[in-house]
């Protein structure tokens, strides 16, 4: 679901847990699901940076950026002479991105670990400010909103899109994949994260007094082998720990729905795994 986020502030890994916080906890297989994620949802991620007219010489920074993120979909809009910063509470996932920089050669781009509620970094300072599937991860998801806000320039841009899950359809419909449903929801809730909190972006970007909010809404029809297909298969093996502690469900039952339900959904007729919400806003100020 999500590009991690809730760390320490800059240049300080400790302190914080940042998997307390973070719906989905840190595994070799989330970290590989998030780099996945960051080619799935490129095409989104693409209409939503372009929505706010990015010019070279500009200065964005994607907030939760993973192992990857949108690093290099900034790079290519704000080149030659931008800056782009990647932020992630993950010290894994920031070694991870700064070596994806190095690997893509992209100049100007750098990735730190921070708290993306406060993240230390000076007010004013973006042109764009850009999370993607963060605010439905993690608690106080308004802090997250006005750090935001604080980081664009007068005049600057707030976006990000945001995936509802709870607005889902497999057809035919499979017991397996409405057990790992039930225990999605049970899991990811548990810190207080909101898997509703894509209708309520424009509410959240005019309370935290951004003008010229848009709000837009995609429904994607996976296709037969689209790794998107089980991305909610692939979330509860990442909450897997986290359901077990729980006591929601067991090893045996665990196993046996990831592979039932992976069989299923490898078939079935129609796979919408979720509603993605596009939003932007503007911070009051000179352009």
């Amino acid at each position: 679901m999500t590009e991690s986020v809730v760390g320490a502030e800059a240049g300080d890994a400790g302190g914080i847990d940042s998997n307390a916080a973070y719906s989905l906890g840190s595994s070799v297989g989330e970290s590989e699901r998030l780099q996945r994620q960051a080619s799935e949802l490129a095409g989104e991620s693409e209409e939503v940076i372009d929505r706010v007219g990015l010019r070279a010489g500009d200065c964005a920074i994607d907030l939760g950026c993973g192992p990857c993120g949108v690093l290099d979909l900034l790079h290519r809009r704000v080149s030659p002479g931008g800056r782009v910063v990647g932020l992630d509470s993950d010290p894994a996932h920031v070694e991870m991105a700064s070596e994806f920089v190095s690997k893509r050669g992209l100049d100007g781009v750098e990735v730190l670990v921070a708290d993306a509620r406060s993240t230390g970094l000076s007010a004013d300072s973006f042109d764009l400010v850009h999370a993607r599937a963060l605010l439905a991860t993690v608690p106080e998801a308004d802090k997250v909103v006005a750090e935001m806000v604080r980081l664009a320039k007068p005049g600057g841009w707030v976006a990000g899109l945001e995936p509802e899950p709870e607005l889902s359809i497999c057809y035919p419909s499979h017991p397996a994949v409405d057990r790992l449903r039930e225990l999605f929801f049970a899991a990811f809730t548990r810190n207080g994260a909101d898997p509703r909190v894509g209708r309520k972006m424009a509410q959240r970007y005019r309370d935290a007094s951004l003008e010229d909010v848009a709000v837009e809404a995609r429904a994607s029809v996976y296709p037969i082998g689209h790794s998107r297909r089980t991305v909610r298969v692939d979330l509860v093996r990442a909450m897997r720990s986290q359901i077990l502690e729980l006591g929601l469900a067991d090893e045996p039952e665990l196993d046996e729905l990831d592979a039932t339900a992976r069989a299923h959904l490898q078939n079935a007729d129609v796979v919408v795994m979720h509603l993605m919400f596009l939003a932007w806003g503007r911070k009051p100020g000179l352009a």
